[in-house]
């Protein structure tokens, strides 16, 4: 089943991440999905924000993988638009069983290595101010926070 927000602004957007975040789990893992300037970083910072880090957030593009553990929970943030090959082994699953929480900005480049469980976030660009944010859950626990935030 897919869920589907409307984000009016980035406030919007920061609003459902501080939701999800609000229904964080260890070893949750979140994929988001989406062009350019579509939201995917600002929903991270938001994200991070909640669980009270305080490190200035930007997207690992030339580092793949950024880790932050001075929060509630370790969060893992990963951009894994530059990587050549989706095959090439640099540990990205063995960041799935770390207790913290892991966020894959470009998810879909590397389908084939995502875990079973997770929840998909595609953002939709619809003019320079709004997104459709469809929310797609794999697995119970994913289930259950769709049902709440959306």
């Amino acid at each position: 089943m897919e869920y589907k927000i409307t984000s009016y602004n980035e406030r919007d957007t920061a609003e459902l991440a501080e939701n999800i975040e609000s229904e964080k789990f260890p070893n949750m893992v979140i994929c988001l999905i989406g062009d350019l300037g579509s939201g995917k970083t600002v929903f991270v910072k938001a994200f991070a924000n909640s669980l009270g880090i305080d490190e200035h957030i930007t997207s690992p593009t030339f580092n793949i993988i950024k880790e932050y553990n001075d929060g509630e929970m370790p969060l893992y943030h990963m951009d894994v638009y530059r990587l050549e090959d989706a095959r090439e082994d640099i540990g990205i699953e063995d960041y799935y069983d770390k207790s913290g929480i892991t966020i894959i900005e470009w998810a879909d480049m590397i389908k084939e290595r995502l875990p079973e469980e997770r929840l998909e976030i595609k953002f939709k660009i619809i003019d320079e101010n709004t997104r459709v944010l469809v929310l797609t859950p794999y697995g119970r626990q994913y289930e259950e926070i769709c049902e709440v935030v959306s």
